[in-house]
């Protein structure tokens, strides 16, 4: 049967929309147009247009797509400028300082504009060949820093949330087979299991009690361990909290060391913290996924002493390696550790053809296809270099200890915490107010009105169940300037707030 002639002629024309030989010069050309869009949205003024959700909802001629007619390149990057490009976050400006959101560096974009074009799959050597080469090179480059044995290894995922969801997961299967005998990957769920603990900083990242969830556990599985005034694990209150579930007949399993907490960039005492985990034959998890790259800067590597010990680390390369997202990996201090998640499918990877020459990343890997994410630090390393990425997270650590210096003796402001990463808490206080639910509902009203307005995005958190503001400083090229202008923001935010009410 012949196939209709108006679909033969809409095929005819679409046909040079695909990445081959055929369409280089149209590839050519839509990239230097988006390119040009791209450079415009750099010449925003602000973080944000400050437009409302609801407004934007309304642009319903955007956002539908139409079955029955197509766009020319001009028309939809002229409509994914009006619909996203004029409206959406920008990472880059100055006045962003809300999460862990860094502006990208050029070589990045580069490599993530290959990798994205190519569109190689990394899972099976016959789907990437040299590409595997590339990822395999920049997981021993990391492990290398991190000081990890000679039987190290590691695999890129998709973020901080699935490389610890991969370390819970290989700490407690570990501890079932080392100790019970269980192959919980092969047998499934075990009484004894149901007993297995796992311990973390109370201000330890949310992923630790989520992924317990996820793999079967629950919350309860996760024991928050008190921390001190500088937001640090206590190493007498983990080794309490140890034999308080060992008491209750409860089996510890794995300490979560964080090598800076997201909040106040805190650092759990990793060497002690490590002599633990040895001294009661546990894993030892670091989640690294912010503080993890300050292993490459002079003023941070003490503080990241014992990591060597880790049996897994997470760390996050689009965090605090300024690369577009998604750039992270898990590292593991024994390759064959992987033998936890690895599976063997006739189709893909039949162990019968393993091949040492020419491995299958999926044998590492939770998700089957996988980007090339590697591509993007490889060419951050080639063209710009460890130590100018260690300068550039020194920077914003220094930058956040002179906003702190700045604003300490400033009555107006209540501060949590001496940075020790590049954040700061903080919140703003009206003088003669005693009420924390007045302070709660003034920050919180600063905090939404320079986001709606577009004049500056922070972030807010709570400490001692009140909320405070938060800083996050990751953008280098920031000035304490910059800083203090938004210092000044919130300051009049907050006094037109309480003469208003």
């Amino acid at each position: 049967m012949l196939l209709d002639t108006q679909t033969n002629l809409v095929t005819d024309q679409k046909i040079d929309q695909f990445f081959d030989p055929e369409s280089k010069y149209t590839y050519e050309e839509y990239v230097q147009k988006a390119i040009r869009y791209v450079t415009n949205f750099l010449d925003n003024e602000n973080f944000y247009s400050g437009e409302l959700p609801s407004n934007l909802r309304l642009k319903n001629n955007l956002l539908a797509i139409n079955p029955d007619s197509t766009l020319s390149i001009d028309d939809t990057l002229e409509q994914i400028k009006q619909l996203y490009l004029d409206h959406t976050i920008a990472f880059h400006h100055p006045n962003y300082v809300a999460h862990l959101n860094c502006p990208v560096l050029l070589p990045a974009i580069v490599g993530d504009l290959i990798a994205s074009s190519v569109n190689t799959a990394v899972e099976t050597w016959d789907q990437s060949t040299s590409a595997t080469l590339i990822e395999q090179e920049m997981i021993q480059w990391i492990c290398s820093e991190m000081g990890l044995p000679s039987t190290s290894d590691g695999v890129f995922t998709s973020g901080g949330t699935q490389s610890n969801f991969m370390g819970l997961l290989m700490a407690r299967d570990h501890y079932a087979f080392k100790h019970y005998g269980l192959n919980l990957k092969e047998n499934g769920w075990s009484n004894v299991v149901s007993k297995f603990r796992f311990f973390c900083s109370e201000k330890a990242h949310f992923s630790i009690k989520k992924n317990a969830a996820l793999i079967g556990m629950g919350y309860d599985a996760v024991i928050p361990v008190a921390t001190d005034d500088r937001m640090k694990m206590k190493p007498e209150a983990l080794v309490q909290a140890i034999e308080k579930e060992k008491q209750l007949g409860n089996i510890p399993i794995a300490i979560v060391a964080t090598a800076g907490t997201t909040d106040f960039g805190s650092f759990d005492a990793l060497e002690t913290v490590s002599k633990i985990a040895a001294e009661y034959d546990i894993w030892f998890h670091v989640d690294g996924a912010y503080g993890g790259c300050y292993v490459l800067t002079d003023t941070h590597q003490h503080l990241l002493k014992g990591i060597e010990q880790a049996d897994s680390i997470t760390i996050d390369f689009h965090k605090t390696m300024f690369q577009p997202v998604c750039s992270s990996a898990f590292l593991v201090r024994d390759t064959n550790y992987f033998k936890y998640v690895s599976y063997y499918a006739d189709y893909l990877n039949p162990l019968e053809h393993r091949d040492k020459e020419c491995p299958n990343l999926i044998e590492k890997s939770i998700q089957t296809t996988r980007r090339f994410d590697a591509l993007k630090l490889w060419f951050t390393l080639k063209m710009t270099g460890k130590k100018a990425i260690g300068s550039f997270l020194e920077k914003v650590h220094y930058l956040a200890l002179d906003l702190y210096h700045s604003i300490k003796e400033d009555l107006d402001f209540e501060i949590a915490h001496k940075p020790e990463l590049s954040t700061l808490v903080f919140r703003y206080k009206t003088p003669e107010v005693d009420d924390n639910h007045i302070h709660d509902a003034i920050n919180l009203y600063i905090k939404n009105t320079l986001f709606k307005s577009g004049q500056a995005s922070i972030a807010s958190t709570k400490l001692n169940d009140n909320l405070y503001l938060k800083f996050t400083l990751l953008n280098p090229k920031s000035t304490i300037d910059d800083l203090l202008d938004i210092i000044q923001m919130i300051k009049e935010t907050g006094s037109n707030y309480t003469s208003n009410n």
